[in-house]
């Protein structure tokens, strides 16, 4: 399928959720348990850290590779008080149309600034992380080895006391 297919469908599956229901319905689980932690620090004293799935990228960085049909398990830095005209999406297989309109929907930094402000949050971490969902095969495996554990080592290496992760 090409990408102009890929948004097509990812606008079908927006109309009609009951179809991406049924798709969804045949992706293959691991059968491995969620992972939990118990929170330990109260959310006004904790930095917390912004990852999204949502293709979120600065204009002057590489776009997700939507040519690959397994995805692109790599992730980007966005500062989070990037200006909103200096970011884009690059992600065929959801509609993105509210999201462009208020980016907030899938990379909420003015939101979570706001608590900053008011005393709800201690700190946003600096930088946010994007990364695009849609992974699977080869792309997944290399998602569960390699990106996701040395993006929580960085995280945890400065400090992060929570990962708020935003799908799209």
């Amino acid at each position: 399928m090409g990408r102009l297919t890929n948004r097509i469908l990812a606008r079908i599956y927006t109309a009609f959720p009951h179809l991406a229901a049924a798709w969804g319905k045949k992706l293959a689980a691991d059968g491995s348990p969620i992972p939990w932690t118990v929170p330990r620090t109260p959310l006004r004293e904790a930095v917390v850290a912004l990852v999204t799935t949502g293709g979120v990228h600065l204009l002057t960085q590489p776009p997700f590779d939507m040519t690959d049909k397994q995805g692109d398990a790599s992730w980007r830095e966005i500062p989070p008080e990037a200006p909103r005209e200096q970011l884009t999406i690059t992600h065929d297989y959801y509609d993105h149309r509210d999201a462009e309109a208020d980016l907030n929907l899938v990379f909420p930094t003015q939101r979570l600034k706001e608590f900053v402000t008011a005393g709800a949050l201690k700190e946003l971490h600096s930088p946010a992380y994007s990364l695009m969902g849609h992974i699977d095969g080869d792309q997944l495996r290399r998602l569960r080895g390699e990106t996701a554990p040395a993006l929580a080592r960085r995280l945890a290496a400065a400090g992060v006391d929570y990962a708020l992760l935003v799908p799209a």
